[in-house]
């Protein structure tokens, strides 16, 4: 017999606790591979899933790596974030996206240098 994974089955009850309520992250926007890094040391008395963020990312962990290191859904986890963010204990490094088409070479530069380097 195999045992579920820790947190897969969590009380709705509990993640209800844990975002106090909320269903939505803050206006941020988390993607689930933006890097996350810990600016202050957590304090006693705070949340404890707060404290667990703060401290696996002392260095940057992604938002999912996070969501399975906590066993807990990728939402609760963008709510958690948001708290944090907020209270300036972490700072959220988005993916840098691909550049426009506006700003890759044309057809024919990309064909001259396939021809160059099939010359060599």
């Amino acid at each position: 017999m195999t045992r579920p994974l820790a947190g897969r089955d969590e009380d709705p009850d509990r993640l209800y606790t844990v975002t106090r309520g909320r269903s939505r992250p803050p206006e941020h926007a988390f993607d689930l591979v933006t890097l996350i890094v810990t600016e202050q040391e957590p304090m006693p008395g705070m949340q404890s899933e707060h404290a667990r963020i703060l401290a696996l990312c002392a260095t940057p962990t992604a938002v999912v790596e996070l969501a399975a290191e906590l066993a807990l859904p990728v939402s609760v986890v963008k709510i958690l974030l948001g708290d944090l963010l907020e209270a300036g204990r972490i700072t959220a490094r988005h993916p840098r996206f691909a550049p426009s088409k506006a700003r890759l070479p044309d057809l024919d530069t990309l064909k001259q240098v396939l021809h160059g380097l099939q010359q060599l």
